[in-house]
């Protein structure tokens, strides 16, 4: 016989999922994982997840703070975002979307990919293909999409090594390049 364990956040998480009419084979893509896993978490008496990234990726989808579930065991190395993320979070304020509304937008394979980047996991993409879609999402105009496009660009190209204020001129030039090219 079972014995209940940690209602507390199997509870949170089943109410999230009947709120926003969400299935759960939906949500396991979402945070990836298998639907079995979904079920593992809302069976009230197997104990929920300690696993850092799956209960992230859990709060990010439920738009709250890992901290809200008493597994989650906050990581010696914080995890940073930067100012373009919380530029999009937002926008979706703004919008009035969801995290959920908002990753339904998504094709099912890149849900996961745009977690990940909501919780600081991953930067905002360099591809102006996959940016657009975001930006579109969001409703932003061309100059805000290449504005995040151009500060990712300056973090990609100070990553690899490049010092910004002494190649400004190099730089300026590419990106007049790029500003050209995308019509902005």
């Amino acid at each position: 016989m079972k014995t209940k364990t940690t209602e507390k956040s199997s509870k949170k998480l089943i109410d999230f999922l009947e709120k926003n009419s969400l299935h759960k084979k939906d949500f396991a893509q979402m945070i990836g994982v298998t639907l079995s896993y979904v079920y593992n978490l809302i069976d009230d008496t197997i104990p929920f997840s300690t696993r850092s990234t799956t209960l992230e990726r859990i709060a990010t989808v439920m738009d709250i703070s890992p901290e809200e579930f008493e597994e989650y065991k906050i990581p010696q190395e914080p995890i940073l975002q930067d100012e373009s993320i919380i530029f999009i979070k937002k926008m979706m304020k703004k919008n009035k979307m969801s995290v959920v509304n908002f990753l339904k937008t998504f094709p099912r394979k890149n849900r996961l990919y745009i977690v990940d980047i909501l919780r600081g996991a991953y930067p905002l993409p360099i591809d102006m293909k996959e940016l657009s879609m975001i930006g579109e999402t969001l409703h932003l105009d061309k100059n805000d999409i290449y504005n995040l496009w151009e500060e990712r660009m300056k973090q990609v190209l100070e990553a690899n090594g490049m010092n910004i204020n002494a190649n400004i001129a190099l730089v300026n030039a590419m990106l007049e390049c790029a500003r050209k090219y995308i019509d902005v």
